[in-house]
């Protein structure tokens, strides 16, 4: 039986979950389940009452276009396509700079780990401004190349996937280092030391005993990553193309240009069912750990 206490301390949070999380959710479902009306607000009513009858009727017509209308399946493809190869390169790229910092001395630890904050200090928006400049045709990296002779004519970077991927990695890859340090700071040198002492060598001693110890780390980095990436706006809008589709700029799209509101609430909601997916992994994989860190106790 729940304490008295207990609901006191964790009630306010659950409150402020259901109040700005789950209501809102509830609201955007039920737009999805509505018909586009002109008017304010753009969409019908679900329920109606005349003669003494009641009616509750739901549109799902809405969601089955997003299975029928390839616009909308290659879409979802391709946002889980670029979140995911984001997301790798954030593995990739973070981890190697997380165990440097993680091994440098305290003094340059602070140093590095403040040059990693220093960017949330301004505006993303600003940031991607910053990167149009320097991947643009006539931008900053084309003119050192060209400059240097290492190529005649300029490369074709802004309004491509590939400026996308640029600043998506950019923009997200302190949500996966700033977690996987975390947990690497808390690694027991000791360990590798005993590990030297027995014979292992050093790329033993990262495969079998570093990564596993910060496997955690690495999974909380990449959701951190995943999640978000999934769902990115801003940085397609300014750095993709037209064939650069995205989920956030397809709800985008469908909120403020067509005046569909259930069509982008039907687009949210199913989102959001694929962020669960690895969500539930990240819990799953974090309960096994547990378990077997209660059964080695």
């Amino acid at each position: 039986m729940i304490s008295f206490k207990r609901i006191i301390v964790i009630g306010p949070p659950f409150f402020l979950l259901i109040l700005f999380l789950f209501i809102p959710f509830l609201l955007i479902l039920k737009i999805s389940l509505s018909e586009v009306e002109f008017g304010i607000p753009p969409y019908s009513n679900l329920t109606k009452f005349s003669d003494g009858i009641f009616e509750l009727t739901f549109n799902l017509r809405h969601y089955s276009s997003l299975i029928t209308d390839s616009l909308y399946l290659l879409t979802y493809l391709n946002s889980i396509k670029m979140a995911l190869i984001t997301t790798i390169f954030c593995i990739i790229i973070g981890y190697p700079m997380t165990y440097c910092i993680v091994r440098s001395s305290p003094f340059m630890r602070n140093i590095f780990l403040l040059g990693i904050i220093l960017p949330f200090w301004s505006s993303l928006l600003l940031r991607v401004y910053a990167w149009v400049g320097i991947l643009r045709n006539d931008g900053l990296l084309n003119k050192l190349l060209m400059n240097l002779n290492i190529i005649n004519v300029p490369f074709e970077i802004y309004r491509t996937d590939l400026a996308v991927y640029i600043g998506m990695i950019y923009a997200y890859l302190p949500f996966f280092i700033l977690p996987l340090y975390a947990v690497l700071i808390k690694i027991d040198l000791r360990l590798l030391e005993a590990a030297y002492d027995l014979g292992a060598r050093p790329y033993q001693v990262f495969l079998k005993i570093i990564i596993p110890l910060s496997r955690s780390g690495i999974l909380a980095g990449a959701m951190l990553v995943f999640i978000p990436a999934i769902g990115e706006y801003i940085i397609p809008e300014m750095l993709g193309g037209a064939n650069t589709h995205m989920m956030g700029r397809l709800m985008w799209t469908e909120f403020f240009n067509n005046a569909d509101w259930p069509m982008a609430s039907a687009i949210t909601c199913t989102m959001l069912l694929i962020f669960i997916v690895p969500v539930v992994f990240f819990q799953k994989n974090t309960f096994k750990q547990k378990i077997n860190r209660k059964i080695y106790l």
